[in-house]
């Protein structure tokens, strides 16, 4: 159990992501506009983070843990942000999967940039997420519009973000590149609020919880969380099990929301879930198989 807590890890996160949503509707239903909800989800993550961790963070801060975490708060911020007006213009359901792009991203970050070889299973198990993904958000509509680039300009920050950050976590301590990349979200988040002209927030108590909940659990906790899981995973393995965010989101709206569980779920579900085995195993099981036939002849 202890050689598979990163996965773990990674797939608590992938719950929590997929139940933001909740808040999400909380926050934009209660009158918090979707980029205050950014600026207040990484404000309260930052201060909550950074009282905890105070002093393991003054221990362990230097220069280049400060830039690594800036760099990753960057992307935090293009990622997250250009999802968020992407969905001024495109479905949800498009949006969702555009986004997901980002699976396949990963592994050719460190094929182009550190000339890396390319794990073909790892790349295979990662179209097949994608294809999952595809099955289970896709509707008819498939033409593109600017909704649509914004996001595919989202799935590339969320991609850089899970692959820096398996980089940095080798390096630098993950409270300090945590917390760093928060204050650099909401530094970004809140610059971009004051230029959209969004400083005036009229939210309901309801709409205020909704932006604690996307604050405490679905950045500070999470967040923390896979900057301390990617030291133990893979960036390709890890962008895989992070993309059934979408299933778990699925199996939260059919279980609150009482959404019809169609035939077209299940089967992306399942194929998002197959990428995932054979990634982990790597189909060592057949060739073990293999070896027990040729030993038995």
């Amino acid at each position: 159990m202890k050689k598979y807590l990163g996965e773990i890890g990674l797939f608590t996160i992938a719950i929590i992501w997929g139940s933001g949503f909740i808040g999400t509707k909380l926050a934009l239903d209660g009158g918090v506009s979707a980029i205050q909800t950014l600026t207040l989800r990484f404000f309260i993550a930052s201060i909550i983070l950074g009282l905890v961790f105070y002093k393991k963070i003054k221990e362990n801060i230097s220069k280049e843990s400060l830039i690594a975490g800036a760099l990753l708060g960057l992307f935090s911020f293009i990622g997250f942000s250009t999802q968020t007006l992407g969905l001024v213009y495109t479905t949800v359901s498009k949006n969702a999967f555009i986004t997901a792009v980002n699976v396949v991203i990963v592994p050719f970050i460190g094929f182009i940039l550190y000339k890396r070889k390319l794990d073909n299973i790892g790349v295979i198990c990662s179209f097949m997420a994608l294809i999952g993904i595809g099955v289970l958000s896709l509707e008819a509509d498939l033409s593109v519009n600017v909704g649509d680039f914004l996001t595919f300009i989202c799935a590339f920050g969320f991609a850089f973000h899970i692959f820096f950050t398996g980089e940095f976590t080798q390096k630098y301590n993950s409270y300090v590149l945590t917390v760093t990349q928060f204050v650099v979200a909401f530094c970004l988040s809140l610059l971009l609020q004051v230029v959209t002209g969004q400083t005036n927030i009229h939210a309901t108590p309801l709409g205020i919880a909704g932006a604690c909940y996307l604050g405490i659990f679905s950045t500070a906790v999470a967040f923390l969380l896979q900057t301390i899981c990617q030291s133990k995973v893979d960036q390709t393995k890890s962008a895989i099990i992070l993309s059934t965010e979408s299933v778990f989101g699925t199996i939260l709206s059919v279980i609150i929301f009482h959404e019809v569980l169609t035939l077209r779920m299940i089967l992306g579900c399942s194929i998002i879930f197959a990428s995932i085995i054979i990634s982990e195993t790597k189909l060592s099981f057949l060739k073990k198989k293999d070896l027990i036939e040729t030993e038995v002849e």
